[in-house]
């Protein structure tokens, strides 16, 4: 089982920065994920995928993120980022990190992101 601690969520401005971080419990080099990336959840909405890396290093993001939003990985410190530029109202959510390898996704407590206007 992967333990994921996320963390740098907090209270922003509208058109502010964060960046979220992902610590692992192994080493992401060496594991054998297919892709690691990040949820989010907003109150009263659906889930959504915000951002995944492949273990072949592609990147995606949701179209509501594209150009706003970098995922990156640091494997020496087996962690995975989430550079959010230009914030808005609409990026308030609990964002979580995830890992999946074959058919086992492990999740991370989550981080809540509050923009205010």
């Amino acid at each position: 089982q992967v333990q994921l601690v996320e963390s740098g969520g907090g209270l922003v401005q509208a058109g502010g920065s964060l960046r979220l971080s992902c610590a692992a419990s192994v080493s992401i080099s060496n594991f054998n994920f297919n892709a690691m990336g990040w949820y989010r959840r907003a109150p009263g909405k659906q889930r959504e995928l915000v951002a995944v890396v492949t273990n072949g290093g592609s990147a995606n993001y949701a179209d509501s993120v594209k150009g706003r939003f970098t995922i990156s990985r640091d494997n020496a410190k087996n962690t995975v980022y989430l550079q959010m530029n230009s914030l808005n109202t609409d990026d308030t959510a609990v964002y979580y990190c995830y890992t999946l390898s074959g058919v086992y996704t492990s999740w991370g407590q989550g981080t809540q992101v509050t923009v205010s206007s």
